[in-house]
């Protein structure tokens, strides 16, 4: 021990400044040679730190404080950009905006298709792709039906000159493919009730002039007919389907009806009328079927059927009023075959609208032609 005072700093003494663990962090960093303590993440590059933001890698006050939340509840996280961007980091550029590409026309990517619509595209028919391309919209059924027009015409024609319950067989048919042709020609197939509705409507008015007899034969055809309009309405308003589409549904059905018993004109009007006029309507639809201009193939057609009554009217005592009468058939039977034509009609359609029609149109004209020259 020595009297002279130790000059040397005690402990819990330091000069100002002076940190004693100083020397203990240099050479732990040293013997690390570079690496950060747990949860901190150095730089070493001032000029780097600029570019990069510091990540926090150890637990944190609030991944502690909080529960922890299951996977299935931040399976769709949002971003959000921070309040205040960490130094150094880099700020998101907002997505410029791409330029409008025009829109290819949908006639040329799909020509089957109509423009486009919030609905959709809706396919367009035949008859509308007919009219934009200036073409017409009417295909009339050819020489087949006509063929099948003309062999139906000429059974009502013999079986007329048997009797009345003969002349029934063939009628029967032409009712039952009227009230089919008419329903599918309008679109509706298949409606079982609306043809067979139609069917039974033909079938009654043939049993209602069997029991009253041809002189009683108007006002046959004009109950059955009243009382099937009544049914068909009755039968449209049990119906829960669309207002607009009972509509349309009661307007086919009393149009379907309303032909089939208006063919069974043939079974009211004369046995001569009867045979004079259906082989009218055959020459006539034959002849409408060749290949000729439309005003050439309709004057044809008329004189044919002139010619056709004056000849079998000579053969069943009509005589030379078979000629007026021919051509008033043959004009309704023109009139039938132009409606089973239009808008691009069904092979379905041509043989069984284009087959009947021009005949159950013909039948008021064949009553009251045959009235009045008989």
């Amino acid at each position: 021990m020595t009297n002279q005072p130790y000059e040397g700093p005690y402990e819990g003494q330091y000069p100002q400044g002076y940190d004693p663990y100083q020397q203990q962090r240099n050479q732990a960093q040293q013997g690390q040679q570079g690496q950060a303590w747990p949860g901190y993440q150095a730089y070493e590059d001032p000029q780097a730190a600029q570019h990069d933001t510091q990540q926090w890698q150890g637990q944190t006050w609030e991944t502690q404080a909080h529960a922890p939340v299951s996977a299935a509840e931040t399976a769709y996280v949002p971003q959000q950009a921070p309040a205040y961007p960490a130094y150094g980091a880099q700020q998101p550029q907002a997505p410029q905006p791409q330029p409008l590409q025009p829109e290819t026309p949908a006639s040329e990517e799909a020509p089957s298709y109509g423009p486009a619509t919030v609905a959709g595209n809706a396919r367009i028919t035949d008859a509308q792709r007919a009219r934009l391309e200036g073409r017409s919209p009417i295909i009339e059924p050819g020489m087949q039906p006509a063929a099948l027009t003309a062999l139906l015409g000429l059974l009502l024609s013999g079986t007329a000159a048997i009797g009345s319950y003969a002349l029934l067989v063939p009628l029967v048919v032409l009712q039952a493919v009227t009230a089919a042709g008419w329903f599918r020609l309008n679109g509706m197939w298949p409606a079982r009730q609306g043809i067979a509705l139609a069917f039974a409507g033909g079938l009654t008015a043939d049993a209602a002039l069997l029991v009253a007899g041809r002189e009683h034969g108007p006002a046959a055809i004009l109950g059955t007919l009243g009382v099937w309009v009544l049914l068909a309405l009755v039968l449209q308003l049990r119906s829960h389907a669309d207002p607009d589409e009972r509509m349309y549904g009661l307007m086919a059905t009393v149009a379907s009806a309303a032909l089939a018993i208006v063919a069974a004109g043939h079974l009211a009007a004369e046995e001569d009328a009867v045979t004079v006029g259906a082989v009218a309507v055959a020459i006539a639809v034959l002849a409408r079927a060749l290949p000729l201009p439309t005003a050439a193939s309709v004057i044809v057609s008329l004189l044919a059927a002139a010619g056709a009554g004056i000849a079998v009217g000579g053969m069943t005592g009509v005589g030379a009023d078979g000629a007026l009468l021919g051509v008033g058939a043959a004009v309704c039977a023109l009139v039938g075959h132009r409606v089973a034509s239009y808008d691009y009609p069904s092979r379905f359609v041509h043989f069984t609208a284009g087959v009947a029609l021009p005949l159950a149109a013909a039948a008021p004209a064949v009553y009251v032609l045959g009235r009045a020259l008989g």
